[in-house]
């Protein structure tokens, strides 16, 4: 097993390249978030050989810090990949921000519009060009106090089965314990430990060549995010639960009565 300080060496020369403007913001976002990630914690990965170092892949992962994206980022790139997130449309109003995230072709999610399934196209010609996505079924931060993912959304299944490309599930943990948004808590010090798991490609040949109807799209998400689950209970230690957490279901109280 490669540690991922050497895999991307190692694939130096399936590197993933940026063109244009995309190599100075590219190189300009490693420059920050490579140094920024190692003084807020130490990272631990396995399985990161998983992502192929070459086509198309959809990497799939729970969410339950607003500093994934930037501890994901950086762990995908040492696979010698550059990741594409779904990300929420406010984060092009900042100036700078925009340029780096339009330079290294990130693509914007505009929830409740009109424009609500322009990301997924845009994810879809990004997979079609041989790019690499990572996706939050959960759709945004859990809301699970213990951190466990939450009921999935089906979108990821709309992606995994438009194309036969490899769908990797992988679990982090550790970020929370330095930005707990719900708590509004940052706790940088003593350093932490952000933990990472990537598991082996699924296997959908089951579902290739068949209808895509709501069973099948369901069937599929609870597929990766189980998985994803696992992974996630593998590297904390501790048995995951039955179910995914639902924030109405919670609402209603544990028997279900309104």
């Amino acid at each position: 097993m490669a540690e991922p300080k050497s895999l991307r060496r190692q694939r130096r020369q399936s590197s993933e390249k940026a063109r244009g403007m995309g190599k100075f913001w590219l190189g300009l976002a490693r420059a920050v978030f490579y140094p920024l990630t190692g003084a807020l914690a130490r990272t631990e990965v396995r399985g990161l050989e998983n992502i192929p170092a070459e086509g198309p892949a959809l990497l799939v992962l729970n969410h339950v810090s607003h500093l994934d994206p930037v501890f994901d980022a950086v762990t995908v790139h040492r696979a010698a990949r550059v990741p594409r997130f779904l990300a929420k449309h406010t984060l092009w109003n900042v100036p700078v921000l925009k340029s780096v995230l339009v330079g290294v072709e990130q693509i914007p999610v505009y929830r409740g519009t009109a424009d609500a399934q322009k990301s997924l196209r845009e994810a879809h010609q990004a997979l079609g060009r041989g790019k690499t996505i990572v996706i939050y079924p959960d759709g945004t931060i859990t809301k699970d106090p213990d951190g466990w993912p939450m009921t999935p959304k089906v979108g990821v299944a709309r992606l995994a089965l438009a194309h036969d490309i490899p769908v990797i599930p992988a679990a982090r943990w550790g970020t929370k314990d330095v930005y707990d948004h719900y708590k509004k808590r940052f706790r940088p010090f003593p350093r932490k430990t952000v933990k990472f798991a990537f598991g082996e490609p699924l296997d959908l040949s089951a579902y290739r060549g068949m209808e895509h109807d709501g069973h099948a799209l369901r069937e599929v998400t609870h597929l990766a995010m189980n998985r994803v689950r696992d992974l996630l209970g593998e590297i904390r230690g501790e048995e995951p639960p039955a179910e995914f957490y639902s924030s109405a279901r919670k609402k209603r109280g544990d028997d279900g009565a309104a």
